[in-house]
């Protein structure tokens, strides 16, 4: 290596670097230059789009029987209920007698019970819709169901004495573990604050360091008690930058954008940038519209990027419970969006080697993935579709 080498301009888009998450306290490493390897690994198989409106053989279709042997109401709207088979139990907490005689080694064996419930919210009777597929006042009723649920969770979780956690969460597709096609999330309510909001609300509480005071930052927004936020400041200036903005509903203040430090090859966070949300019951109607609007714009960018159903994992983060002084209350309401699709609709992204045993790696900038997102159309490919195949009919008739 000459010492020429050694003074080369740094460039993010060329040069291997890390960045770091203020929201975890971790970092990514970022390769660009790897962008540029053949692909010889692992292929998934096309995901088929066309689906019936109606499946007589789904758990989760109006009218069916649930393989817990439950039969679903014939419902028109959404539709919760008790996961078949959940994860948590609810019953009361067993007692662990303490040992007579412990010994410091004792502290590597530690466990502790947990308690919770499971329910999984069908988002509309249709078997063939998506969120993305969706008119927004459709997405609207679904955020109403979070919010319903969300508060009688959490009501729940209180009145049983819990820290708790009432966590909404959406697995799209086959490669996310989806066990259905029907489109629906689900909710688990914890007796505990589970170690990913953990450790962002860890963050978010000491983030007074990342409001900055000069007269360039005076527009961030800060808590109702005036205290600053990090997400604030974040969302506030990534909207400045406009460079990792995915999309943006400017009349309600919603963002969707790739963050800074971005694990997933298209990964998406989207949040309020225009005032401190804690969670969702602090929407007003205006913000429940936009919400919705911004939703479909993201994931319909999602599916014409590839032209095919765009499997992701989003969770909802925002106050564990339903906050009793919201004013004060250090949570920021954001959506994580974790799809695993790198190169095309069968080449995915895997977490393995050094990503599991030293630190999380990824190839495509944040901001060239943001750039590709942006740039695809905002109608839905079917739709393109069906315009194709209808002008071709009609064109035979003549």
């Amino acid at each position: 290596m000459s010492a020429d080498d050694l003074h080369v301009p740094f460039e993010p888009t060329e040069h291997p670097h890390r960045r770091f998450n203020p929201l975890t306290g971790k970092h990514v490493l970022v390769s660009p230059h790897r962008t540029k390897r053949p692909w010889k690994g692992q292929t998934e198989e096309p995901v088929i789009a066309s689906l019936p409106s109606y499946d007589k053989e789904c758990n989760l279709c109006p009218g069916n029987e649930r393989s817990g042997g439950f039969t679903n109401p014939k419902y028109d709207d959404t539709f919760t209920f008790p996961n078949d088979y959940p994860a948590l139990l609810p019953e009361s907490l067993p007692t662990i007698v303490p040992s007579s005689n412990p010994s410091p080694i004792d502290s590597l064996f530690q466990n502790q019970p947990v308690r919770g419930r499971c329910k999984v919210i069908c988002f509309h009777p249709r078997h063939d819709l998506t969120l993305a597929r969706m008119v927004p006042s459709e997405i609207e009723r679904i955020i109403e169901e979070w919010k319903r649920v969300y508060v009688d969770e959490g009501e729940q979780l209180r009145k049983e004495g819990d820290e708790g956690y009432v966590q909404i969460f959406e697995n799209r597709g086959a490669m996310m573990g989806a066990s259905a096609p029907h489109p629906h999330g689900q909710v688990w309510s914890l007796s505990y604050i589970p170690d990913e909001p953990f450790t962002e609300l860890q963050n978010l509480s000491s983030s007074s360091s990342y409001h900055l005071s000069s007269p360039s930052q005076s527009t961030y927004p800060t808590r109702d008690d005036g205290h600053p936020c990090l997400l604030c400041s974040y969302a506030a200036e990534e909207v400045k930058r406009k460079e990792r903005i995915v999309a943006i509903d400017e009349e309600s203040g919603w963002v969707g954008l790739v963050p800074f430090w971005a694990t997933w090859p298209y990964e998406v966070i989207l949040l309020p940038y225009k005032r401190h949300i804690p969670s969702l019951l602090q929407l007003t109607q205006i913000e429940i519209q936009g919400l919705a609007r911004i939703l479909k714009k993201i994931l319909v960018r999602y599916d014409n990027l590839f032209s095919c159903p765009f499997p992701y994992s989003m969770g909802l983060h925002q106050s564990p419970l339903p906050p009793l002084k919201s004013e004060s209350d250090v949570a920021h309401i954001h959506f994580h969006f974790y799809p695993p699709l790198l190169r095309s609709a069968s080449v995915r992204k895997f977490l393995v080697g050094f990503e599991m045993m030293a630190e999380v790696q990824r190839d495509l900038t944040p901001e060239q993935a943001a750039e590709k997102l942006r740039a695809v159309e905002e109608i839905h490919y079917t739709e393109r579709m069906d315009n194709v195949n209808e002008v071709s009919v009609k064109m035979a008739q003549k």
